[in-house]
């Protein structure tokens, strides 16, 4: 992997455009921009953060090749050019991506272009007049109630230990799917009597959850008393990853018969965990700490999709509607009941 002194070769030598290229250059630009990336994610401090640049970034190298740009070339237009692409309908859903995720994948785009000016590389970055998406302040969903989540945990418990446990974790606890999945035996612990797991939060931030009593017989039951390796594994005894977890809960989804099964992922469950802290009134600040959440507003936006929905203008006026109309005025009910209005004379 070379490090940013190895780079100084990535500088353009004209306008990049990947038409204009032989077969040998094209190969040669594709190996330049790989190792900058590499070099990029090397400043990344969470592997989380490092996975996800990762995959945002290859991305948008890919479109590159399919509308034969140099990636080291890209201007404003480019770039535009490539939202308006993430605002088509994706070939595998058939749905445009979401204003987040368009958000997201300039943000680790604007990262990566300014290490390259930073390194010499390119004059100024693309990136930085290009108009983002605007996200909107509200979640877009609520997670699952609570009789949902009950038909999840029952269908995790006829599934398997493996599933009740990482089921249990991710409800209870609503922790990120890494951050359940990097956990070792190890850092299942005992601190002031209170059984806890050691996390690494997003942005490279230690934590300690506390584990609830279900919580922790699921993993005692799961871990049938293995002392060491990944605390959620495949059948092969190796660590499980993140599309293996999407695919279970997927799955537990459709046998437990939730409506919305075919939309419900790890995220789905940490969601639910948020929301039905707040039902249980417990307050917003250690719901934020409960969830990791660096800021206080990301917590709020759960807040506010639940009660959004609780106190909905609509149910009022259906109420409204259904009442008898003699109820609603102060007017009798029929017209016979109105006395005669009295001539002019």
């Amino acid at each position: 992997m070379g490090g940013p002194e190895q780079l100084d070769d990535a500088r353009p030598a004209g306008p990049g455009v990947v038409a204009a290229m032989a077969a040998g250059d094209v190969e040669r630009a594709r190996d330049r921009r790989n190792r900058v990336l590499a070099a990029f994610l090397l400043s990344c401090r969470s592997e989380h953060t490092r996975r996800a640049y990762a995959r945002d970034i290859t991305d948008f190298f890919d479109w590159c090749d399919q509308v034969g740009i140099e990636v080291f070339a890209v201007r404003r237009v480019h770039l535009d050019g490539y939202v308006t692409a993430l605002a088509a309908p994706r070939p595998r859903t058939g749905r445009p991506a979401a204003a987040s995720t368009v958000a997201r994948r300039l943000a680790a785009l604007a990262g990566f272009y300014d290490y390259a000016v930073d390194e010499g590389l390119i004059g100024s970055s693309p990136v930085t007049r290009v108009r983002r998406p605007r996200v909107e302040s509200d979640s877009p969903s609520t997670g699952l109630d609570r009789d949902e989540q009950r038909a999840l945990l029952a269908a995790a418990q006829a599934d398997g230990p493996r599933a009740t446990a990482l089921v249990t974790l991710l409800l209870h606890n609503g922790l990120r799917i890494d951050e359940a999945l990097s956990r070792d035996v190890e850092h299942l612990q005992v601190e002031r009597g209170h059984r806890v797991l050691r996390l690494h939060r997003k942005g490279g931030r230690a934590a300690t959850a506390a584990l609830a009593a279900p919580t922790a017989r699921a993993l005692d039951v799961y871990l049938d008393g293995r002392e060491a390796g990944p605390i959620f594994t495949t059948r092969t005894g190796r660590r499980m990853d993140g599309p293996a977890a999407w695919r279970l809960i997927r799955r537990l989804a459709r046998a437990a018969g939730l409506a919305s099964a075919d939309r419900i992922g790890p995220h789905t469950l940490r969601h639910a965990f948020v929301t039905t802290a707040l039902d249980a009134k417990v307050e917003l600040r250690d719901v934020q700490d409960a969830a990791g959440h660096a800021d206080p507003r990301t917590t709020r936006r759960y807040d506010r999709a639940r009660h959004n929905l609780d106190r909905h203008a609509t149910y009022a006026v259906a109420s409204y509607l259904a009442e008898p109309v003699a109820a609603l005025t102060d007017q009798p009910a029929h017209d016979s009941e109105v006395p005669a209005r009295r001539g002019a004379d």
